[in-house]
């Protein structure tokens, strides 16, 4: 079923360029945790991720944003994966199918590693959800890609989301929050080793 929208750059394609499109997102691999399906982002889920960035939801990440500010958004992330070979995922729960959030490995203009970003929908916060993907995230980036570091970015008045990397294992480096002229939390994803440690990075 096609969904209708009011803007022509959100609608579905059609014809021999959904075949391509679709063909194209088959290749995002999907990860699998107990509660939820990360896969290729798709154009309805647009409204979702825009009902995140256009609300005071977005307010540590300088928002809230524009929809055409958010569109840009959705689609550099969308982008990522044909350039970079790194992206976002959908996350669905898999009970339901309902969109719960939006989680990637990135590398937006100015960044100095990749970074591991998370946004969760109102209605599936306070469950744990974000741990539990970004732990999915960060293991398939740092051995499956092979990327050489991997950080999440956080305002420090954002405690649900300094605590949910917290919660995924991730740690403090207060050695590359003092190489910023402004206050970020810089939380680094280090792979579990067999004991419970945490592995270094290159």
């Amino acid at each position: 079923m096609t969904t209708r929208t009011a803007y022509p750059w959100e609608a579905a394609a059609s014809g021999a360029a959904a075949a391509l499109a679709q063909q194209l997102s088959n290749h995002v691999p999907q990860l699998d945790t107990a509660r939820l399906v990360l896969r290729a982002p798709r154009l309805d889920d647009f409204p979702d991720y825009a009902g995140i960035l256009m609300s005071d939801r977005a307010r540590f990440m300088d928002g809230p944003f524009s929809r055409q500010s958010a569109w840009l958004d959705f689609t550099q992330y969308a982008a990522g994966w044909q350039l970079r070979g790194v992206g976002m995922w959908t996350a669905e729960q898999r009970k339901s199918g309902a969109v719960a959030g939006f989680f990637s490995a990135g590398m937006e203009y100015g960044d100095r590693e990749h970074e591991l970003g998370y946004l969760l929908t109102a209605d599936f916060e306070g469950q744990g959800l974000a741990a539990e993907a970004i732990a999915a995230v960060r293991d398939f980036a740092l051995t499956t890609l092979e990327l050489p570091s991997l950080v999440s970015y956080v305002d420090p008045d954002n405690l649900r989301s300094a605590k949910a990397a917290e919660r995924s294992g991730a740690q403090r480096d207060t050695d590359a929050e003092a190489t910023f002229d402004s206050k970020v939390l810089v939380y680094r994803h280090l792979l579990q080793d067999s004991d419970g440690g945490m592995e270094g990075y290159a």
